[in-house]
């Protein structure tokens, strides 16, 4: 065997390309991503946290833990901290190293978390298919939907609790395998269960919701194809495995530490109901957040992912129940992928919480859906002899993701799909660049037309004010004594389509968007 024969035949090799790839694309346009609407204040929330954790100051005989939770401490402290707690030191080290600002090299950081998430839904294909070109394309097919490859830069928020649900669901099915390994030693058996109990209790510090993955490694301990006779041996290790889940949830969560149990009750209450009052743009009507129709999440899940997904969907799942038909699969993990999504969907459905921004609060639901898309890629290539068919197959299953990053840069997650035609399509039918991520391009626009200009911003005028040259004069429109005067630029998103009814009478002088649809309306006072 050659060396070249060697590399190839490393399980690992196709996944570290993909990721190689990824990541440089990343590196040369992290620095073009926008801050995104609360963005800045949840890593002041990061930034802050730290008082919670000095000796110093528990000393110092005036602690109040209210001021670890930062200038929005109201809105942030029942927002579990652990994703900002576990990276903040690598964009510290980042800064120091490179000299980025604090937001660039957060993004970073962010985009590379979700590389880690796109390896650990490699490794969640290879459980239920050896196949590693099955592996590769569920793997490829995710990390390149444009939808999450704008979350993943400027969203630290949701798809590190995709990446966070998805390790921990992975390390408990691991130690529910060592349990009933023959060659199970204590000393593995106790460091799986710490490390995986650990893992869901860092989820849960993120969200909430992260016991769900609990509840699906139990049930893979309790229907495991070789556990009949060892479960009572297998669920013992439950026990190390909660407390570890416990006490990593409550180092990592300073909210909780006056009342442990009573405030994690109070949270998840809070999260489940998500009370809010906010307006959202759905298939071209105006409705409350509360009050959006139960289609709202599957329509959503139709048209923001790339064609392909949900036919291969099907595909691997039809693949799938015809191998547990044939007894080639044990039903146990894809009935827990399942479980995985459905049980939050069918939530929605049922329950109609509040909802807003699309569906990123809900897309750690997604790996499932793409364990099963690899899957389906995989039943077609059996069915195709000549490696570069099956290459050409893969590349054309990836090119509507492929073609549509590079035109809506750097505005991927306002991606919709030609099933509403596209971007451009879904304008003024859906919400695009909610997070109001096009601030950055309209304020370097006018640094370089009118740099020493008064800008009056609609909303969270701290976005534009991030990327102001030094003359800029940048200003909120809500605040006390501002009005507009001759010679101003007046800064609306279209979130809402507000930028045709604020300030509708002042002349458009400069737009921002993508693909057919505007994202930001710069506006002058004649």
């Amino acid at each position: 065997m050659t060396w070249l024969q060697k590399i190839s035949a490393r399980p690992a090799l196709p996944l570290l390309i993909l990721l190689a790839l990824n990541l440089t694309a990343g590196l040369l346009t992290f620095r073009d991503y926008s801050l995104s609407w609360d963005e800045p204040l949840f890593y002041a929330y990061g930034d802050a946290i730290g008082y919670a954790y000095s000796l110093r100051e528990h000393l110092s005989g005036d602690f109040d833990l209210e001021r670890a939770y930062g200038p929005s401490g109201d809105d942030h402290k029942t927002r579990g901290p652990a994703y900002l707690i576990l990276t903040r030191n690598l964009v510290y080290g980042l800064e120091g190293l490179t000299g980025l600002p604090q937001r660039e090299a957060w993004h970073l950081v962010n985009f590379a978390t979700f590389q880690a998430g796109t390896a650990l839904l490699y490794l969640l294909i290879l459980r239920l298919s050896k196949s590693r070109w099955a592996a590769l394309s569920g793997a490829a097919l995710f990390s390149t939907q444009p939808l999450l490859w704008g979350h993943a830069f400027i969203n630290p928020k949701d798809p590190s609790f995709l990446v966070f649900f998805s390790a921990a669901f992975l390390a408990g099915l691991r130690l529910v395998d060592e349990t009933l390994s023959p060659r199970a030693r204590p000393v593995r058996l106790w460091g799986w269960s710490v490390f995986a109990g650990a893992l869901l209790g860092a989820a849960t510090a993120i969200r909430v919701l992260a016991p769900l993955a609990g509840g699906l490694v139990l049930l893979y301990a309790l229907f495991h194809k070789n556990g009949a006779r060892r479960q009572l041996k297998t669920l013992k290790w439950f026990l190390p495995y909660g407390l570890s889940a416990a006490l990593s949830m409550l180092i990592l969560w300073p909210y909780l530490w006056e009342a442990p149990l009573q405030r994690f009750v109070e949270v998840f209450r809070f999260m489940s109901a998500n009370p809010t009052q906010l307006q959202v743009l759905f298939a071209g009507q105006m409705y409350r957040a509360y009050d959006l129709p139960r289609r709202y999440l599957p329509v959503y899940l139709l048209i923001t992912l790339t064609e392909p997904v949900w036919p291969l969907f099907l595909i691997g799942l039809s693949a799938v129940i015809w191998g547990i038909y044939k007894k080639t699969v044990h039903w146990t993990l894809p009935a827990l992928l399942l479980l995985w999504f459905g049980v939050p969907f069918g939530y929605v459905l049922l329950k109609r919480p509040p909802m807003y921004d699309g569906f990123r609060h809900f897309l750690f639901i997604l790996p499932p859906v793409f364990v099963f898309a690899g899957l389906g890629i995989e039943a077609i290539g059996k069915q195709i002899k000549a490696p570069a068919i099956k290459g050409l197959v893969l590349i054309l299953l990836l090119l509507p993701g492929l073609l549509a990053i590079p035109v809506l840069h750097p505005y991927e997650y306002t991606y919709y799909n030609s099933f509403v035609g596209g971007t451009g399509g879904a304008f003024r039918q859906y919400e695009t660049d909610y997070w109001l991520t096009c601030y950055k391009e309209a304020v370097e626009q006018i640094n370089q037309t009118a740099p020493n200009a008064r800008v009056v911003v609609h909303r969270e005028a701290y976005i534009a004010a991030a990327y102001a040259a030094p003359g800029l004069t940048v200003l909120e429109a809500r605040s006390e004594g501002v009005s507009l005067q001759p010679g101003d630029y007046f800064l609306v998103a279209s979130r809402l389509n507000e930028d045709l009814r604020v300030q509708r009478d002042l002349p458009v002088v400069g737009s921002i968007g993508r693909a057919g649809a505007r994202f930001c309306a710069i506006k002058q006072v004649k």
